[in-house]
């Protein structure tokens, strides 16, 4: 088993694990907003596991409990960050340019909500830069024949072109993976590094650059 492999299998079973707790913990208090936004950062994680066709529905209950926990607290950045987070995740695996764009400028609305909320937070000013290049980057994906599949760590599509060429599929990549970076790890550590931890053996927090 390759270390890609092993990484994805105690990655899914470490926010598997955070899924059910958020579970059990949403029969006893419904109104906690705290364990609602864990939940959706939880599916977010898991979406990134599946192929495109498992990621929807897992997305799409994110997008639920976001909403949920929002509804209790319209002020939680957290919960606004992740949720942009997830209208780009399904920006990315949707083919449709149109209903992408429609995904994206709703992410980049909640990452400047959530900037309201926390003004001078770092990582919600790279979101929104990064929002920005989301139509382009989603364009050369498709155009480029990555695909979905594609977003979770790989380089370009093969080719023995120029230079050039090469160059700009790099730094493309690179762009990409800015958003795997970004809706992969750092999720991880802020809302599940003190909260519903697993066996210790099973907690390995990783991305794929």
């Amino acid at each position: 088993m390759d270390n890609n492999m092993q990484n994805d299998i105690e990655r899914l079973m470490f926010f598997d694990h955070a899924r059910l707790a958020a579970e059990a913990t949403y029969v006893k208090n419904p109104l906690d907003a705290d364990n609602l936004t864990r939940w959706g950062g939880a599916l977010l994680e898991l979406s990134h596991i599946q192929n495109p066709s498992d990621s929807k529905p897992m997305l799409q209950d994110a997008i639920s409990k976001l909403n949920e926990a929002l509804l209790i607290n319209p002020r939680k950045h957290d919960a606004l960050w992740i949720l942009g987070n997830v209208h780009i995740s399904y920006g990315f695996i949707t083919p449709d340019q149109i209903e992408a764009m429609d995904h994206f400028e709703k992410a980049t609305h909640f990452f400047q909500l959530a900037l309201e909320e926390q003004p001078g937070n770092e990582l919600y000013m790279k979101s929104l830069e990064l929002a920005s290049k989301a139509p382009e980057l989603h364009t050369e994906v498709h155009n480029h024949g990555l695909g979905p599949q594609s977003l979770g760590g790989v380089a370009g599509p093969s080719s023995t072109s120029s230079k050039a060429m090469k160059k700009k599929n790099s730094d493309f990549t690179h762009d990409v993976l800015g958003w795997v970076i970004l809706a992969a790890g750092i999720v991880t550590w802020i809302h599940f590094a003190k909260s519903y931890m697993p066996e210790p053996s099973l907690i390995v927090v990783t991305t794929h650059v």
